[in-house]
């Protein structure tokens, strides 16, 4: 076959000509390594952090690691159907999760895909999961309650709208109890929750999901669940996840809670993502950037002000310790990063004080503003009053013979803590809650046997209910206990104390 010179030229020339509209700019990378969760893909030039990346079989990646010649993204799903070679191709977005009315009474994963077996949710909105805090001048103090139902919580460490509030302990001491409870208690209370299962069983999520739906909490609740059988990956992103659901109804103005349970299982999963994407471990192994990793989610919980809406975002994070060490790398981190902490106590727990709370080493650093005017009237000297107990209980110990002013602070003292104890899945009106106060106060409850004080407040309570309602409803709506009001209650409580006495002890 001859070939001449001058058609091949021709040829060549006739390619080039057409060379430059042959070119496709596609932003397409290929798998250098996977395993374990983990993928270092090569050629994605334009790769931005936290982007996500299509794998082949429909498998999602999150970009994590920018690096000179490749990218390191965790993988959100099954990374034993991918393999080396396999093209990864950008998608341009960041991970966004379906928000609105239509998650309520779902269990989501952190994706928004529902894992409740109740079809798929037709949300037509939908958020990226990460977002910068609101600042400081679209914020507002908190002065509104967020109550719990907790006595010893709404009284002594009282959590206000728009707070964050720790709740701390070992395993086994009560935390998610408390969480769970006070999401019970925000029925009718126009406060839609959140509640973010990290790294937990899926048979605990059941329960809780179970224990919701007969309190009938259910109707306002949303649960974003991260199985322990989940990847670290999804793990990681299930309370940014949480969070952007409950950001579309505090830009509507709405109040909302979340419950993230718990961050120490959380910064495990981010410790085992950035181990595996070959960062370098800092104190306890955890990566340098882990205070920011919580305090970038907490730091999204406020209160707005009226221009912005009036919405607010309370967050009760919990955080597991170690045999009840709070100084330890991602509790202080946390501690730090808070408005206060609920520290829940093994010895108390086990000396059936529950619910578990140390008075002594709780604190909220909102205070008392968050309260209604009633409860700082009848709650102001508690935490003083609990203190002077623990502390006379230890002398008490080695003396026998005490005289009659120290007896009477540990008697009272006694009293005070069965006052606070209350059972699981009880929540008390603040009404109760202020009458029972109140009563002890004003040392109605003097004569009062310590194993009938329970007896004494609950029956206290009912009376009031059934035979004196304007008092409730006076505490209710004026939301302070006036002078004339105070001479009723204390009418009221002298003739009960008499009967009751009458019946339970005398008789």
């Amino acid at each position: 076959m001859d070939l001449r010179p001058d058609e091949i030229s021709a040829l060549i020339k006739e390619q080039i000509k057409h060379y430059s509209s042959q070119i496709e700019s596609k932003d397409v990378g290929t798998v250098m390594t996977i395993g374990d969760g983990v993928s270092l893909v090569h050629g994605l030039d334009n790769a931005m952090l936290g982007e996500l990346l299509l794998f082949p079989h429909d498998v999602y990646g999150m970009v994590m690691n920018l690096e000179e010649d490749s990218v390191g993204a965790v993988l959100l799903g099954n990374d034993g159907i991918i393999k080396e070679g396999d093209e990864v191709k950008r998608t341009g977005k960041i991970i966004e999760v379906p928000v609105g009315d239509e998650l309520l009474g779902r269990v989501v994963n952190p994706l928004g895909q529902a894992i409740d077996g109740q079809g798929e949710i037709k949300s037509t909105k939908f958020r990226p999961i990460e977002r910068v805090a609101s600042g400081v001048m679209s914020r507002k103090s908190v002065n509104q309650p967020l109550q719990t139902g907790i006595t010893s919580i709404d009284a002594i460490i009282p959590i206000g709208r728009g707070q964050r509030e720790l709740i701390i302990g070992d395993r086994q001491t009560g935390k998610t109890a408390i969480a769970i409870d006070t999401i019970i208690n925000q029925k009718d209370q126009d406060i839609f929750c959140i509640y973010v299962a990290i790294g937990q069983k899926n048979s605990t999520v059941a329960q809780i999901v179970e224990k919701l739906r007969k309190g009938g909490a259910m109707d306002y609740t949303t649960i974003v669940a991260a199985g322990a059988s989940e990847l670290a990956p999804v793990q990681y992103i299930a309370p940014y996840a949480g969070c952007a659901i409950a950001e579309e109804w505090l830009e509507q103005g709405k109040d909302v809670l979340i419950v993230y349970d718990d961050l120490s299982k959380h910064a495990v999963a981010y410790r085992t993502v950035s181990l595996l994407l070959k960062r370098p471990p800092g104190r306890e192994a955890y990566p340098g950037d882990v205070f920011y990793l919580h305090s970038r989610l907490l730091e999204r919980a406020c209160r707005l002000n009226e221009e912005h809406g009036g919405g607010s975002i309370t967050a009760l994070p919990i955080i597991e310790t170690q045999a009840g060490d709070i100084s330890a790398y991602i509790p202080t981190n946390v501690i730090s990063i808070t408005d206060g902490q609920i520290f829940l106590q093994q010895d108390l727990f086990n000396a059936g004080f529950r619910p578990a709370i140390d008075t002594g080493l709780s604190v909220s650093r909102v205070g008392s503003s968050a309260q209604i005017k009633a409860m700082k009237q009848v709650s102001g000297s508690l935490k003083l009053e609990l203190a002077q107990f623990a502390e006379m209980q230890a002398f008490a110990q080695f003396g026998s013979d005490l005289d009659a002013a120290t007896q009477a602070t540990l008697d009272h003292g006694m009293k005070v803590r069965e006052v606070l104890k209350q059972p699981q899945y009880s929540p008390r009106s603040v009404e109760e809650q202020v009458i029972s106060l109140f009563a002890l106060k004003y040392g109605f409850t003097k004569k009062v046997p310590v194993s009938k004080v329970k007896k004494f407040t609950d029956e206290l309570y009912e009376n009031i209910k059934i035979s004196h309602e304007e008092i409730i409803n006076e505490i209710k709506d004026k939301k302070a206990i006036g002078p004339e009001l105070e001479a009723t209650m204390k009418d009221v409580m002298k003739d009960f104390v008499e009967k009751f006495l009458k019946v339970n002890v005398e008789g």
